[in-house]
């Protein structure tokens, strides 16, 4: 009975569905499958993470092997020169007025920069600032074709020492100052350091760093040994060696043997100066040699980032590289030491990084020659500053207004969109030994473009924004550009989308002029997620840091928000000092460091948590003013952004920089250094103390602008040349700080551009607009109507162009206003120059011949409006106009 009832439930339980049966089998079927996939998922993750570790000691060990490279390239064939050593700066504390000018920490400091309704003055040159045209420099007069650097006369790689003061630390106030005796000139680092001058000591631990670029005769220069990227082969290679090109005067001139003048004609105006008695016939037709000295680019002060984005990245050698002017600069923060690309010949606008952090692509504008300075893009070797490529020299309209390469197949392909006004869209396999091949050219967007990128994880995706749009762009494998455009909500679509990022999942991430940031669903062209108002006004900078993390930077409240890797804020943010601007651009560092650029020109460097600090600050708005500090390594500068900075030029820092509330068009040191004046555009004129930077005299002459200021020599006497035609006299009194005005020079028929002081303090001697040259008694501001009555005088400086010493600087053709700087070394060896085509020159003085041999170099992508030598004769400082340069030029 058991028996049956056994197989009864045996045969009930076989009789059941077979499908229970199967459910049975496919959940352990199912079971399995997830164990095996989570398992599975585990494994890769975990490869993922591995694969990532070795990218990243990969990358430690090239970026190991760049900078070694880097090292061995300054150091290979080339002994380090003895730099001139300071004297040793006793224990005594800075004078008030003769020393150098620390705060209580010694550390730079800025104070608020107050904006006010802009005066503008019609500029002689228009340049890329500021100008969504063609943005160039409107050059006049012949032009020469650049042989390869920049630095014309020198090889392609040049070095130049660079002491390594310790970081500048964050900006302190004014010092409280207490009078005490001058000592001895120190530089400005921390306070905790003893701040001492160079020595033999020191002197050791300079290194050199190489300024190079290519550019040369017909334009483009390649290398078939450069054209693989992946190869660490390629990380060091020596540039081109270029030689020296010598441009000299072939002006028409007549010498008369008679009186010992000289006819010089300039646009057609003849111009008589008078040589001094013991001076030599001289032969106009004969060609005087260059000068000994040659000159390598030190250090450049500035950065752009007031009208240009994405311009700021960190290299694996602790190198930011970003623009200014047409020079790229590599700066190690750290070490104080910076290095130059040169290859350009105007403004750069954009730069990217190619996926291994060692190769750069950076783009300009066109300038005013066709042939020397058409738009385009080179790529270069980060540690060679070798040429790999130049791209678009015929194709290129207007400028390349933003680059990016390929990151998913290792950075073969290169994106560029033209500034033109239909913004044509191009892509470059930059690496074929033809110069680069175009492989896909289309019009982009009638409005302006902001940003270019390659996707990070999918092949041939390339995504647009700005004005009005975001677009999805596909290279398709028959090399043709397919675009959607992104989607916007109605009410939610900003007016630019103004900046990119991608996440880890591929999705990108914009930001927009309304302070929206939008996630795009990878593959996808419409938005995911939106976050309204993160910012009060424009998003211009979207960094995704290595763990995932998101930073969003604002242009207008300073601000920079931290997001998880789902946008989902942190409540971790941070805002930047007002003074220094909004965000322009965001860069991370190493660790928790991120570096900042500014939409007033200036690079912070700091954490979220711990605040940020200076590492660079320029000037804002057009540059004039300049003065080297009569006995210590400094220099002051003044521009229209109403900022008033002295630099130290041995660590290569801010001291301080103040806002004057003036727009400055020149600055003078007193001759004993004790006080620094500046002339403004409103034809005020300020003395300041430059120990406190306390304002000690104001004073106003006239409705138009001051265009130059000058001490005398035994610092009795300041005269001011102003564009109301007019020459103001004051006599000097209680060391500077009062003044009392002895009259005014009437004679000049235009504009006062230059002004130069007698040795002996008696006479005054000043060009104008219309090419004149007079001479003037000082005490009685009567004009010396004999010229060749004071032949014989001897001048303190030459800041004047048209004078019988300098006549060889004139080159053929040129307007009386091209030269807008002239000036010679203390000891009378040298004199230098500073014209509208962006050239500072350098010559053999006195420059009596007229045709004079000099050599010449660039840099400079605006017109070049002063030159000064520092006190010791060693260094020559440069400003540009337009692009708020300052460059800093070591005499070889």
């Amino acid at each position: 009975m058991e028996g049956n009832q056994d197989r009864e439930s045996r045969s009930s339980r076989a009789s059941d569905s077979p499908g229970d049966t199967m459910n049975d089998v496919y959940a352990a079927w199912h079971e399995m499958l997830e164990g095996e996939g989570a398992g599975l998922a585990a494994r890769v993750g975990e490869l993922e993470v591995r694969c990532a570790r070795q990218a990243e000691e990969l990358l430690c060990l090239r970026s190991t092997l760049a900078d070694a490279l880097r090292r061995l390239n300054a150091l290979e064939g080339r002994p380090p020169s003895a730099a001139p050593a300071a004297p040793a700066a006793p224990a005594a504390p800075a004078a008030p007025r003769n020393g150098s000018y620390a705060g209580s920490t010694g550390t730079p400091s800025r104070e608020l920069r107050i904006r006010q309704p802009a005066y503008r003055e019609t500029a002689k040159r228009t340049s890329s600032y500021g100008s969504s045209a063609s943005s160039l420099p409107q050059r006049r007069g012949p032009q020469h074709q650049s042989t390869g650097s920049l630095q014309s006369d020198s090889p392609a790689s040049s070095s130049s020492l660079s002491p390594a003061p310790s970081p500048s630390p964050r900006a302190t106030p004014a010092p409280l100052h207490t009078p005490h005796p001058p000592q001895a000139y120190r530089s400005r680092n921390n306070s905790t350091s003893s701040n001492q001058s160079a020595s033999p000591a020191v002197n050791s631990l300079t290194k050199r760093w190489s300024s190079t670029g290519d550019f040369g005769a017909h334009g483009l220069i390649s290398n078939n040994r450069f054209t693989t990227a992946k190869s660490l082969l390629n990380l060091y290679s020596k540039p081109s060696q270029n030689g020296s090109i010598l441009k000299h005067g072939t002006h028409t001139c007549q010498y008369n043997e008679e009186d010992g003048s000289m006819r010089m004609f300039l646009r057609g105006r003849p111009v008589v100066l008078y040589g001094s008695s013991d001076q030599d016939a001289l032969d106009p037709a004969k060609v005087a040699p260059p000068p000994q000295n040659k000159l390598k680019l030190e250090w450049v002060y500035g950065y752009r980032g007031k009208d240009c984005r994405s311009n700021l990245y960190l290299l694996p050698t602790g190198e930011i590289v970003y623009f200014v002017a047409a020079v790229v600069v590599l700066f190690n923060v750290e070490e104080r030491c910076q290095r130059h690309y040169t290859g350009h010949t105007d403004d750069v606008k954009c730069i990217a990084v190619h996926p291994n952090k060692l190769i750069i692509a950076s783009g300009q504008c066109a300038g005013h020659d066709r042939l020397d300075a058409r738009p385009h893009v080179r790529v270069w070797n980060s540690v060679s500053l070798a040429t790999l490529a130049v791209l678009g020299a015929t194709q290129l309209e207007r400028a390349a207004a933003c680059v990016a390469f390929s990151r998913a197949d290792g950075g073969a392909l290169l994106a560029c969109v033209d500034d033109a006004p239909d913004h044509a869209l191009s892509v470059w396999d930059w690496q074929r030994p033809d110069k680069g091949h175009c492989l896909a050219e289309t019009k982009c967007s009638v409005d302006t473009v902001v940003a270019v990128e390659f996707h990070p994880l999918d092949r041939n995706q390339i995504v647009t924004c700005g004005k009005n749009h975001i677009a999805f762009w596909t290279l398709d494998s028959t090399n043709m550009l397919y675009k959607r455009m992104g989607v916007f909500e109605g009410r939610d679509k900003p007016k630019y989308v103004t900046c990119l990022g991608f996440n880890h999942n591929g999705d990108v991430v914009s930001g927009d002029s309304s302070g929206n940031i939008s996630v795009w669903a990878r593959g996808t062209n419409s938005v995911a997620k939106l976050l309204r108002g993160v910012h009060e006004g424009p998003v211009f900078s979207v960094a995704v840091l290595k763990e995932g993390h998101v930073l969003t930077a604002g242009g207008k409240d300073g601000r920079i928000v931290m997001f998880d890797p789902e946008m989902n804020p942190t409540g971790l943010e941070n805002t930047i000092e007002g003074h220094y601007g909004g965000v322009r651009v965001v860069a991370e560092g190493r660790g928790s460091q991120i570096f900042i650029g500014t939409t007033k020109n200036c690079i912070l460097h700091g954490d979220l948590e711990l605040g940020f600090s200076p590492a660079v600050l320029g000037h804002v708005d057009e540059l004039w003013g300049l003065a080297a500090h009569p006995t210590l390594p400094q220099f002051a500068t003044a521009g229209w952004d109403r900022l008033l900075q002295l630099w130290d030029g041995l660590s290569h820092s801010t001291v301080w920089s103040k806002d004057i509330d003036e727009r400055a068009q020149c600055c003078a040191w007193s001759r004993d250094g004790g006080v620094l004046a500046v002339g403004c555009l409103s034809g005020a004129w300020l003395v300041f103390e430059p120990a406190s930077r306390q304002l000690l005299a104001r004073h106003h002459d006239g409705a138009e602008p001051i265009q130059t200021i000058q001490y005398s020599p035994d610092n009795s006497l300041v005269a001011l040349g102003s564009r109301d035609n007019f020459i103001y006299v004051y006599r000097v009194e209680d060391d500077g700080a009062r003044y009392t005005r002895l009259g005014k020079c009437l004679g000049h028929s235009s504009y006062i551009t230059h002004l130069d002081w007698s040795e002996d303090s008696q006479y005054i001697r000043s060009n104008s607009g219309d090419y004149e040259l007079l001479f003037w008694n000082a005490t009685t501001c009567r004009q010396v109507t004999s010229a060749s009555s004071l032949r014989d005088v001897v001048w303190a400086s030459n800041h004047c162009p048209i004078t019988f010493t300098t006549i060889g600087v004139w080159p053929e053709n040129a307007d009386g206003t091209d030269i807008n700087s002239c000036t010679k070394s203390h000891d009378s060896r040298l004199a230098a120059t500073g014209d509208d085509f962006g050239k500072v020159k350098l010559f053999a003085y006195p420059v009596t011949q007229p045709k004079s041999l000099c050599h010449q170099y660039g840099g400079h992508s605006s017109h070049v409006t002063c030159v000064r030598f520092l006190a010791d004769d060693a260094r020559l400082v440069s400003a540009g106009g337009l692009d708020t340069a300052v460059m800093q030029w070591l005499l070889d």
